[in-house]
């Protein structure tokens, strides 16, 4: 894990800590508050067009940073708590993700890797 994963998840730690928030960041409680996250994230693009989605204005990506460090946190809590190091196990799903859908096959599709 990078240094500063290493260094947001001890951040992350003693504010839970400090807050004696540990008791409830189990991981369902974990999993459901990222799967909440993941939403508001998402009401930000409801009812935009593709374009739009693609030139928010300030005030837009501002709110929209803010929801993907939600994510983010909890995220990095969720590995935490699972002993995860998320960036290898990023690693091996893009690999997996490579044997999948390989390039010759997938490449301009949209399709499912079962109708390559």
């Amino acid at each position: 894990m990078s240094d500063a994963l290493q260094a947001l998840r001890k951040t992350l730690r003693e504010f839970a800590r400090e807050r004696d928030w540990e008791q409830f960041h189990t991981p369902k409680n974990l999993a459901t508050a990222l799967s909440v996250e993941a939403a508001e994230l998402l009401e930000h693009f409801q009812w935009l067009t593709d374009e739009q989605s693609r030139t928010l204005d300030d005030a837009k990506r501002t709110a929209v940073g803010e929801e993907i460090a939600d994510v983010l946190l909890y995220l990095l809590q969720l590995a935490d708590k699972l002993d995860i190091d998320p960036v290898q196990a990023a690693q091996r799903k893009v690999r997996l993700n490579a044997e999948k859908y390989p390039a010759d096959r997938a490449r301009g599709r949209i399709d499912k890797y079962t109708k390559l």
